[in-house]
């Protein structure tokens, strides 16, 4: 059995970063957390776009629609700000909300900051690809979707990446798969698949 690829979309919303301010940090941090995490092959599509709207929603229509990504990891733009408007434009263009990968995720950071209840991060579904917003900073990120673990490495807390492969077999993509090290993918004993021989 040979392995799908998964094209995932990975889009910084910063109005400093797409204007050259400064440099990107999200973009990075997503590709080099998803290079440890899994171990089904994958290709990124990365974009860095303003707090702008419109331009949230298309840039996410046509990564789902014209790119073909099954999975889009979003980073910036989901807190109070007058300016924040990602988990707008990201429901804007939902077939179906997740709430539960928001909660969550408000959950974890509630750990580490009471500002955490600040942030709206949202998680939609259109077509068959799964649409994410992440919080905006590295280590925040990496919280998130990896969750909290004690020192013997045993999950706390878990991290939303933990339902992420299941998530997608049920809305028909590609199968992915995990390493457990890093985020181990719950999927029910029905619905895994034996490893290549």
């Amino acid at each position: 059995m040979t392995k799908e690829s998964i094209l995932i979309g990975l889009v910084s919303i910063s109005d400093r970063a797409s204007g050259g301010v400064y440099e990107d940090k999200g973009i990075p941090a997503l590709r080099d957390w998803l290079g440890a995490a899994l171990t089904t092959p994958w290709q990124a599509v990365a974009r860095i776009i303003p707090d702008e709207q419109a331009e949230i929603e298309a840039t996410l229509k046509d990564l789902v629609d014209h790119e073909n990504c099954h999975l889009i990891l979003t980073t910036g733009g989901t807190g109070p700000a007058l300016r924040d408007v990602t988990p707008e434009a990201t429901l804007a263009v939902a077939d179906k909300e997740m709430p539960g990968f928001g909660e969550q995720m408000r959950q974890i950071s509630l750990r580490f900051v009471p500002t955490a209840i600040l942030s709206r991060q949202v998680a939609v579904i259109r077509k068959q690809a799964l649409i994410i917003n992440l919080p905006g900073q590295p280590k925040s990120i990496k919280e998130t979707l990896e969750g909290l673990k004690d020192g013997e490495g045993n999950a706390v807390v878990h991290g939303i990446f933990s339902a992420v492969p299941y998530c997608l077999d049920l809305i028909g993509a590609p199968y992915i798969e995990t390493d457990a090290a890093v985020v181990k993918a719950f999927r029910p004993k029905s619905a895994q698949r034996k490893a290549a021989e």
